[in-house]
């Protein structure tokens, strides 16, 4: 299963680890994701995703119909 948000299409980044010595090695930088149910009132139904944390603070802050509006733009 991809590692990548289904709303925001966040996904790993690579980048470097820096040791105290200033030794640099690569490492990766994944998305904080998270399986959620949202009710959407307007379909009458629920839908399950794969989404980012800092999405779910913005869909609780807006609503999941605005968040949803605001993404088809």
């Amino acid at each position: 299963m991809a590692r990548v948000c289904e709303l925001t299409g966040k996904r790993p980044i690579t980048g470097n680890k820096v040791s105290h010595s200033n030794r640099k090695t690569k490492r990766w930088f994944k998305p904080n994701l998270q399986k959620k149910k949202f009710y959407i009132p307007e379909d009458d139904m629920w839908v399950e995703v794969k989404i980012a944390t800092s999405a779910i603070r913005t869909i609780n802050k807006k609503g999941i119909s605005a968040y949803l509006r605001d993404l088809a733009r």
